[in-house]
């Protein structure tokens, strides 16, 4: 297959836009293409989708070891397949999108944003290319280049032997942020007008018959984990509506290949979760709509019951927030929700415990044993008067704090999983909601004879 990577200098030098533009494009050619994100994020893939109208994929090698990561690549990959960075090309040590490119043997094409600049653009080129070898920088794509610099920046890759791969003017399309990145997809109005502008600017632009003939070998050593699916198949209910909507769609497709089915719903307009045997809440933007959620009573005692009940929960960051006495929106109000984990969760005004992180157990729990690691990622701006005390959290550089409720059918906490990091954590949740709907009466119900 056809495979590149686009990535960037920094955050914010427009790889989101360029990479948007040129899977529009690419979109408008009928390629058959696919779509990936390195890291943790969410929101741009959420972007990807809405250009693609097919799921983009996160590929994250903190998370998964060499031969889950190219199987992941392997699994989802099209004719073409689109990566994007993160952060800055080099930034995140094994989470970089360095990493994830030479993991993946995968070419790049780095974005500079050109604002500002004429011969250091020559300067920042240099470095990226010579900073750390080997790497798989091909060469480049311009953003905000001024016209009367193209011929400039042509040279320069002429003189450093790299790949010139076109330049992306000044745009008057902007998507807008807020604090966790990018506003989701389905906030901002006209973007498929948008999309299709951008894709009409990389045409014009973009060197994409360049980007099409870039050859790439098979992906190797791929080796696919022993999945086996259950015989029987609980059902799981998952949250996924404009609150709840930072939703790894790897996880959900490996519980199903483990047997799962799963029943989508929505807290902000249901009445009621679905008929299930067990519960995943994922993480989103609970504070935006608050007051929605908190007047939804009978899906806020639903929960709780079903959770009192027994019913294996997961839930993350924005869904455990949910899971409070309380929440208090960025404005100050107050407002009631599930009632499962006693205390407020509040607006924090900063970044807290960004980053990702190895995870200890200090008891046996619904998805691991006591004194087990589980990786996990956190980015809120949120927090809570009760975070927990079921696991102690450990980034890279020694800084330690505990968190998580953990018990027999709870986990639930700020940080944020993925099942292929270890399929063994949802190989336990889903025998924790075998175990319950059997004991309820749901398996039968589910399962007919």
């Amino acid at each position: 297959m056809n495979r590149f990577m686009i990535a960037g200098t920094s955050s914010s030098c427009g790889k989101t836009t360029v990479t948007c533009a040129v899977l529009s494009a690419l979109k408008k050619r009928n390629i058959n293409v696919s779509a990936f994100k390195c890291g943790p994020d969410y929101i741009d893939t959420m972007f990807h989708k809405s250009v693609l109208g097919i799921p983009s994929h996160n590929l994250d090698s903190f998370f998964c070891d060499d031969d889950t990561l190219r199987y992941i690549l392997s699994e989802y990959c099209k004719d073409t397949s689109v990566i994007e960075g993160v952060m800055g090309f080099y930034d995140g040590n094994d989470g970089s999108a360095h990493s994830v490119s030479m993991k993946t043997d995968t070419p790049v094409i780095i974005v500079i944003d050109c604002k500002g600049m004429s011969d250091s653009i020559g300067a920042v080129m240099s470095g990226f290319l010579n900073y750390k070898k080997p790497n798989n920088i091909i060469g480049f794509i311009f953003n905000r280049l001024p016209k009367q610099l193209i011929p400039f920046a042509k040279s320069l890759c002429d003189d450093m032997k790299t790949g010139y791969f076109g330049c992306f003017p000044k745009t008057d399309i902007v998507f807008e942020s807020r604090h966790l990145g990018l506003v989701t997809s389905d906030e901002i109005s006209g973007l498929q007008i948008s999309l299709e502008l951008l894709g009409q600017t990389a045409e014009e632009h973009i060197k994409i018959d360049k980007l099409l003939g870039i050859k790439t070998e098979n992906i190797i050593s791929v080796s696919a984990p022993n999945i086996i699916p259950e015989k029987k198949a609980p059902v799981i209910a998952a949250a996924k509506d404009k609150a709840f909507c930072f939703i790894y769609d790897e996880n959900i497709d490996l519980l199903k290949k483990y047997g799962c089915k799963i029943e989508f719903f929505s807290p902000l307009t249901d009445k009621r979760v679905p008929d299930c045997d067990g519960l995943i809440l994922y993480g989103g933007y609970p504070e935006l709509y608050a007051q929605q959620l908190s007047d939804n009573i009978s899906m806020r005692e639903d929960i709780k019951n079903k959770i009192a009940s027994g019913m294996p929960t997961v839930a993350e960051c924005g869904g455990f927030m949910y899971l409070h006495d309380t929440l208090t929106d960025m404005n100050g109000n107050i407002f009631p929700m599930c009632g499962v984990i006693g205390g407020n969760a509040y607006y924090n005004k900063k970044l807290t415990r960004f980053g990702y992180v190895n995870m200890t157990s200090h008891t046996d729990n619904i998805l691991t044993l006591k004194n087990k690691k589980i990786k996990a990622h956190e980015f809120h701006y949120y927090e809570s008067e009760n975070c927990g005390d079921s696991f102690t959290a450990e980034k890279t550089n020694g800084t330690k704090w505990d968190c998580i409720h953990a018990v027999n059918n709870l986990f639930a906490g700020f940080p944020h999983i993925y099942f292929y990091s270890d399929i063994s954590i949802a190989k336990s949740f889903i025998e924790k909601c075998i175990c319950y709907g059997e004991k309820n009466g749901a398996y039968k119900k589910h399962n007919p004879k």
